[in-house]
């Protein structure tokens, strides 16, 4: 059980919020689920997600214990661009799951890791032991995996806390403007189509995505992101609102004739949870990306 007191300078918040900011190492999901399964008390009595914290106000969380990962090992090939006793760092394949789920319970990232690791932090849950991240199945590149619960609650405050260097590229369609900028707009999932995200500067959730654009003809642009926070699907929305949608993304703008959406996240950077030393990995760019970017130039300059 984790037992916590509020302070001061955190009185009046929400309970939902203050817990998300007194324990980053859960997501938000996970603590509104904890709170729904009474699993959160507030001074002693079973709390509510939208009851109001007061200073002092003594908060106990209970985290059921943890069932072994039902998901079974695999032999599926793995791109390790490093790993020790804490962590891997995994170059993931385009079309390849993170974790199991609805239409997804085999053949994903995480049966590969239980095949590859004697452990993986069970922090995670049934589902998803390692993972504190995700990529969309579409999506190759960089991804950490915890393989220790502590390595897992380091990891995933610096998340949390965006100290993160997560930087990506994508191909779009058009010219931009701008040969560099930031985007800033609140992302909320919309209201018809539950598996897309929108712009909702009302509702939504504060989002942050640098870009600066490394190559341009009238058609395509190739596109670096950096990424200040981490919305579901921030950058496919981002570049969608900027007028620029990633080429290949079905959902927020057209298939077209690529075999997938051409977003890659090309280098992670954070601090080892038990060193305290920076590290930063680049994964090279897949061979579909650069097909698609070498046709896309090398047809411009004709």
């Amino acid at each position: 059980m984790i037992e916590l007191t509020v302070p001061n300078e955190q009185a009046g918040l929400r309970l939902d919020r203050y817990l998300a900011l007194a324990l980053p190492q859960f997501s938000r999901s996970r603590l509104q689920a904890l709170i729904r399964a009474g699993s959160v008390q507030l001074e002693g009595k079973t709390a509510r997600p939208r009851e109001i914290v007061r200073a002092g106000a003594v908060v106990s969380v209970t985290e059921p214990r943890l069932q072994p990962a039902v998901a079974k090992p695999e032999e599926i090939p793995l791109d390790i661009l490093y790993e020790d006793i804490d962590l891997l760092v995994i170059n993931k394949p385009p079309g390849l799951v993170v974790h199991p789920g609805a239409g997804n319970q085999a053949h994903t990232l995480v049966n590969a890791l239980l095949h590859h690791c004697l452990n993986l932090s069970g922090i995670g849950g049934e589902e998803r032991p390692g993972i504190i991240h995700r990529l969309d199945k579409e999506t190759s590149g960089c991804l950490v995996v915890a393989k220790t619960d502590a390595a897992h609650q380091d990891l995933a405050r610096q998340f949390a806390e965006r100290s993160v260097t997560k930087i990506y590229l994508a191909l779009v369609s058009g010219k931009l403007r701008r040969p560099q900028g930031t985007i800033e707009a609140a992302i909320g999932r919309h209201p018809v189509q539950r598996k897309k995200m929108q712009v909702d500067v009302r509702r939504g959730r504060t989002a942050k995505t640098g870009y600066r654009v490394l190559q341009s003809s009238g058609a395509i642009s190739l596109v670096e992101c950096l990424l200040h926070s981490g919305r579901t699907h921030q950058i496919r929305v981002h570049l969608h609102h900027l007028g620029h949608p990633v080429i290949g993304d079905a959902l927020y703008g057209k298939k077209g004739g690529a075999p997938r959406q051409m977003l890659h996240a090309w280098k992670l950077g954070f601090v080892h949870p038990r060193t305290g030393a920076s590290i930063f990995f680049e994964a090279p760019v897949p061979r579909d990306f650069r097909e698609m970017q070498a046709a896309a130039f090398s047809s411009a300059t004709r």
